[in-house]
């Protein structure tokens, strides 16, 4: 971690919460897929959140790891391990940037400072969740590990309909709009009109 003082009141409420979203399930499946993807030049973290923080922060796993699924065309060309902070930041920058190009949306994210401080590290992971979920979809081959470690994203089913068939569609009524079949108002009154009391002698 860098060199914040701890946190008091509303600030420590927020950074637990954010803590306790952390997966140790998930950040097992993760280590083993990266370990899996990047080859044995990769060495395993300690088990814990801090571990797998430190393991991550020089940026440098990051780096192989998109190397890895990018194949031939690497989009990180210089991975080097440094101990100067904007270094370390510049690598993680450089990762994010390529994901982002690999495909993996601005929402999923985390930020540079989640990892290198450590403030959220449940986001890192739903980045890296993100990622191998695109990974397996795209299934260009540079996916390596167990398929089942990460869910499809749902793919394009395009329909080409022909001029009949959507002629045809106009002439049916949603059944959002309602029905013209079933109970219909024949025999009620107009609105408006006094109730009819009749008397009898």
């Amino acid at each position: 971690m860098s060199n914040r003082g701890q946190q008091f009141g509303l600030s420590r409420e927020v950074q637990n919460k954010i803590d306790k979203k952390y997966d140790q399930e998930l950040e097992e499946r993760l280590v083993e897929w990266i370990i899996c993807q990047c080859g044995s030049g990769v060495e395993r973290p300690e088990p814990g959140r801090v571990g797998f923080q430190t393991w991550l922060k020089d940026g440098c796993v990051l780096g192989e790891l998109i190397n890895s699924l990018s194949g031939a065309k690497k989009p990180i060309r210089v991975i080097k391990s440094s101990t100067m902070p904007f270094k370390q930041m510049e690598q993680i920058s450089l990762f994010l940037q390529a994901v982002e190009s690999y495909g993996v949306t601005k929402t999923d994210m985390f930020q540079t400072v989640d990892l290198y401080e450590g403030t959220d590290m449940a986001t890192v992971q739903r980045t890296l969740m993100a990622l191998g979920c695109l990974a397996v979809t795209k299934d260009d081959g540079n996916y390596k590990g167990d398929p089942n470690w990460f869910h499809r994203k749902a793919q394009e089913n395009r329909r080409d309909f022909s001029e009949e068939q959507l002629s045809q569609g106009r002439n049916v009524i949603g059944l959002q709009m309602g029905t013209n079949k079933g109970a219909s108002q024949a025999g009620m009154t107009g609105y408006g009109q006094s109730r009819q009391i009749m008397n009898n002698p």
